[in-house]
């Protein structure tokens, strides 16, 4: 079967350049080099880094006319533009059979599948053993998808629903991603931003907790049950050390990648790991800076162990910490019972002082439901207390799938329901005592108490390049963000329809 795996054109996001949009989605190399080991023919197509706009997908997807398109989505965000390709597709030729897969489209299976829109399957949950399996059963060419775990589909005008797949045990056991079938030379080229030579990676899958606004967790969550009565249950694997730095070595000699991302859920969740792999970073002595998002509970943890100064010797460079918020009572309500303000003060503060050659990122969630001006500013004075290089506040945005989505829609809350909105810039919900539009300037008023010419000299100066290198980017996207700000009010726009995504100048080409 001919098999194309496509990320189409999109919008990007304001920061800088599209070039700080470029880096690699995991899963697109992951189910390649599944489908290549189970014997099909694959194409990636990430139009984002080829500059391919959606007149040369459409005329590649009609002249080579491929058997299977699969789509992915985990981004709410990013939903019309797969509609888009799915519909592409379709209008083409008919009989193109069409896979979709990631978060959004295992959350919402339901809606897809009622509403007409043209997907055939749906690959729910972690993807790489199902969709094999669904290629194998579409090109044999017989209707007994019912035996294949993991998927959701029509027949006769009914949705069927098959039982959960069990997530894969080992994932040591996953083939090398298909790396040469992207171009990786397009990837992580931005002069600030994970530079010099970024990429994407990941040691492990899933979440040991289960946060009500994060949807992250849920994709590589246990599903228990079946139906309505099906429930999630979080859960965290990893690779091996070995077969992780086996990973980078790869990406380091052959792809001359020297600023690895982790897009892990949770990074640190294993000590033994970590311990593991820094000692093997530092022997291999690779030069290397690396980010990762971390929990602070589990960061004090290290620091006692004697681990996060290892972490820091093999390249850790850049941690980004999910604060949240200043409240306890708030850390509860969203699920991070093991999170006190306490907790953070105590990591940020040996972080600052014992490793200053990493940058900090905290982020902050404004806008929660009993939000109010003075509570905002409380946000700001604990992001100063905790010192960070950069906090990022964002407003409330309930994911579908999210246990916090459904607490909104059901109270009716939800003001802007277009998912192109959801792009964690832009408020789609108010408060009980603000609007939309109060918690948007509130954002960026906070922003600009923050990051003032203090802060930029400090962060110039520092004695680290990368750290230098990040401040850059974080100041220019602000006066990016508050640029656009300032031109809308002449403009007579809402400031939403200036700050959000960008369109690339040859989206259309």
């Amino acid at each position: 079967m001919k098999i194309f795996l496509v990320n189409p054109p999109k919008f990007y996001w304001p920061f800088i350049n599209e070039y700080d949009n470029f880096l690699l989605p995991q899963s697109l190399v992951y189910l390649g080099a599944a489908l290549r080991q189970g014997g099909h023919d694959v194409r990636i197509i990430d139009a984002m880094p080829m500059k391919m706009g959606w007149k040369t997908l459409s005329d590649t997807i009609r002249s080579e006319r491929p058997d299977i398109v699969g789509i992915g989505e985990s981004h709410a965000l990013y939903a019309h533009e797969s509609e888009k390709l799915i519909d592409l597709v379709k209008r083409i030729d008919p009989k193109i059979v069409v896979i979709a897969g990631g978060a959004h489209f295992t959350n919402l299976y339901d809606y897809y599948l009622n509403s007409d829109k043209g997907i055939d399957f749906i690959v729910r949950g972690e993807g790489e053993q199902t969709i094999v399996e669904l290629v194998d059963a579409v090109a044999d060419g017989k209707d007994d998808f019912d035996r294949i775990n993991g998927i959701a589909f029509t027949r006769d005008g009914k949705v069927i629903v098959t039982p959960a797949r069990q997530l894969i045990a080992d994932l040591n056991t996953l083939p090398m991603p298909a790396y040469d079938l992207v171009p990786m030379g397009s990837y992580g080229n931005s002069r600030y931003l994970f530079s010099p030579g970024g990429t994407t990676i990941h040691h492990s899958r899933g979440c040991t907790s289960s946060c009500s606004f994060c949807v992250w967790w849920t994709q590589m969550a246990d599903r228990i049950g079946s139906g309505n009565k099906e429930h999630l249950k979080p859960r965290w694997r990893t690779k091996s050390v070995d077969k992780t730095i086996e990973e980078i070595l790869l990406l380091y000699h052959r792809y001359n990648k020297k600023a690895l991302v982790f897009v892990d859920d949770s990074w640190n969740i294993d000590p033994k790991w970590e311990d593991g792999f820094a000692g093997e970073l530092i022997r291999q002595g690779l030069k290397l800076n690396w980010f990762a998002f971390m929990r602070a509970d589990m960061l004090l943890r290290d620091e006692k162990l004697g681990v996060l100064e290892r972490l820091v010797r093999s390249g850790m460079s850049h941690v980004c910490i999910g604060v949240e918020r200043a409240e306890n009572n708030e850390l509860r309500q969203f699920g991070k019972p093991f999170y006190t303000g306490d907790t953070a003060i105590k990591a940020f503060d040996i972080l600052r002082k014992k490793y200053p050659s990493v940058f900090l990122q905290a982020t902050f969630i404004v806008g929660v439901y009993d939000e109010t001006e003075q509570s905002m500013r409380e946000q700001l004075t604990f992001a100063k207390r905790l010192g960070p290089d950069y906090p990022a506040f964002h407003p409330l945005t309930p994911v579908p799938g999210t246990q916090l989505y459904n607490e909104v829609i059901e109270k009716g809350l939800l003001e802007i329901k277009d998912f192109s909105r959801f792009d964690w810039l832009t408020p789609v919900m108010p408060s009980r005592y603000l609007s939309r539009e109060r918690i948007e300037e509130l954002v960026l008023e906070l922003n600009r108490e923050f990051v003032n010419i203090g802060w930029l000299v400090r962060g110039l100066f520092s004695r680290y390049p990368y750290k230098r290198r990040m401040y850059i980017w974080w100041f220019l996207v602000l006066v990016k963000v508050l640029w656009s700000r300032f031109i809308s009010r002449f403009r007579w726009i809402r400031p939403h329809e200036i700050i959000g995504l960008v369109k690339p100048g040859w989206y259309d080409k």
